[in-house]
């Protein structure tokens, strides 16, 4: 393999690991996966149910049904855009948003075996390169 195999290759294989993380630390908390997505992008923004579409790569309808059952279990609410009335923007409850200090912890506690093996300047470079890799 070259260089470009052996990267994507560790990319993939990194993915898998954070991913099956995520789904511990997400069925630990009876969420699914998407649930936790919503949950992180979620927690520092409000946007419209088309914006949320948008992050989650879903149909709208998708997103409107899943908003719909967490709205059910009291983890988000819909408002109305001040600006435009056909429009709803979503945000966290209290509750949701103890819940996602709760899953930032255990996302955490998992991942801390992974990153405890890289020394302070490694997980800063790893930190950038990520942020690069992503177009932040």
């Amino acid at each position: 393999m070259d260089t470009a195999d052996d990267l994507r290759d560790s990319l993939v294989q990194v993915s898998f690991a954070v991913t099956a993380l995520l789904s511990r630390v997400a069925a630990e908390q009876d969420l699914s996966l998407t649930q936790l997505r919503v949950l992180g992008i979620l927690r520092d923004r409000e946007p419209t149910m088309a914006e949320l579409a948008t992050y989650l790569g879903l149909e709208r309808s998708t997103v409107s049904g899943l908003i719909d059952r967490a709205a059910q279990r009291g983890l988000v609410r819909k408002t109305t855009h001040p600006d435009d009335a056909r429009s709803v923007r979503v945000s966290l409850t209290t509750e949701a948003q103890s819940l996602a200090t709760l899953v930032i912890a255990g996302i955490g506690e998992l991942m801390a075996p992974l990153t405890d093996r890289l020394n302070s300047s490694e997980q800063k470079r790893l930190t950038v390169l990520l942020s690069n890799l992503l177009g932040r």
